[in-house]
């Protein structure tokens, strides 16, 4: 069964009603069980949870997180290579409709990029794109994937999605994982949002996951653009989604992004606001639902947020971000797909680790583990 085929027998006004009706007998039943089936998880999302029952599911979800992955926060940095897109989405910064500079960095201006988050201390970088395949295609994936890699190790990529044999070429180029947020998991307002350009195919990017697991990357990452639809429904698939991944791919490290809308070139206005508290019950029910998954907090957030986090189910991080292509040798960030809202460098951020009590992690790998075609 695929997911989407899995996704049909969870409608999703029956999916709401089921989070609003939960009771807090539910709420206590599901905060005692060792492991969650997804209506324990559909109760812990509920708005009514109290604030005794906030503060059990955070004790609960600090408690798992120490004992699958210690105190250790795995510290990654986004590098923009292109911000070109072809695509209409209402929200995006790189949307077709903006009048912003664009931009595609040559592979002399990717390498330096990448040189100078390798001086930062960082042996994981995230590559991102638009979606416009003349000016970032494939050909330009591999080819920036071949300079990026000998600079830090391991190789993520967020860009436009691909078919199996789209990522199996990524795969041997020497790409370890992919992040690819559906979004939003409604259909109908995924058509709204999106209404041209190659991302409006709903259904073939939220199976890109899928034929990312069978061409055998090593990790895949999901989540929701959390303040787009309801986020209530939107949480919930993303842990169906996981929870599916993970049984399916269980090679496959699964990691889940919390991303909330900041502001961008467009001026889009969120349909829904997402409390700090409702982000944290968010972050908690998860690590519940998917002891083992990867658990992301990007710069989008601010520093005060993401230090209160950190003992919640946060496993990794992003630190000292720019999200326009060329930021990090240009002090001129113009071309940007959003606003950050943590601006402390890389080196400040880790020392906050350490006063925490926590392990800055800049490398959880082997080239001999990673590099698996010598």
């Amino acid at each position: 069964m695929t997911f989407l085929q899995q996704l049909a027998h969870y409608p999703q006004q029956q999916v709401k009603e089921q989070i609003l009706a939960a009771t807090p007998q539910q709420v206590d039943k599901a905060l005692c069980k060792s492991k969650l089936d997804l209506s324990d998880f559909a109760s812990l999302l509920s708005p009514q949870i109290s604030d005794a029952q906030l503060e059990e599911l955070a004790g609960r979800a600090h408690r798992l997180t120490c004992q699958r992955f210690g105190r250790t926060i795995l510290l990654y940095a986004p590098l923009y290579l292109s911000n070109e897109c072809h695509n209409g989405c209402r929200y995006c910064g790189f949307s077709a409709d903006n009048h912003l500079p664009r931009k595609t960095l040559s592979l002399t201006e990717i390498e330096q990029e990448a040189k100078i988050l390798r001086q930062q201390g960082f042996r994981h970088m995230l590559l991102l794109t638009g979606e416009a395949p003349e000016a970032a295609g494939i050909d330009f994936l591999e080819a920036a994937v071949q300079v990026v890699k000998p600079v830090c190790g391991s190789v993520s990529i967020e860009v436009f999605p691909m078919d199996t044999a789209g990522y199996q070429r990524m795969v041997a180029a020497g790409v370890d994982g992919l992040t690819l947020y559906q979004e939003t998991y409604d259909a109908e307002l995924y058509r709204e949002l999106h209404p041209y350009g190659p991302k409006s195919d709903y259904q073939f990017r939220l199976q890109a996951p899928e034929c990312a697991g069978e061409a055998g990357l090593r990790r895949i990452g999901i989540g929701s653009l959390l303040g787009l639809g309801e986020c209530l429904t939107d949480v919930f698939y993303t842990g169906l989604h996981a929870h599916y991944l993970a049984r399916r791919f269980w090679r496959t490290q699964v990691t889940i992004s919390f991303p909330r809308l900041r502001p961008a070139e467009g001026g889009f206005q969120p349909r829904s606001i997402v409390s700090d508290r409702q982000l944290t019950q968010f972050i908690c029910a998860l690590r519940l639902l998917i002891p083992d998954a990867g658990l992301v907090l990007s710069t989008r957030e601010d520093a005060e947020l993401r230090d209160n986090l950190l003992p919640l189910g946060i496993t990794q991080m992003s630190a000292g971000s720019c999200t326009a292509p060329g930021g990090y040798g240009d002090a001129d960030h113009n071309g940007e797909q959003f606003a950050i809202n943590d601006h402390r460098t890389p080196e400040e951020f880790a020392a906050v680790l350490k006063a925490r009590g926590y392990e800055a992690v800049w490398k959880d790998w082997d080239n001999a583990f990673l590099n698996r075609a010598s």
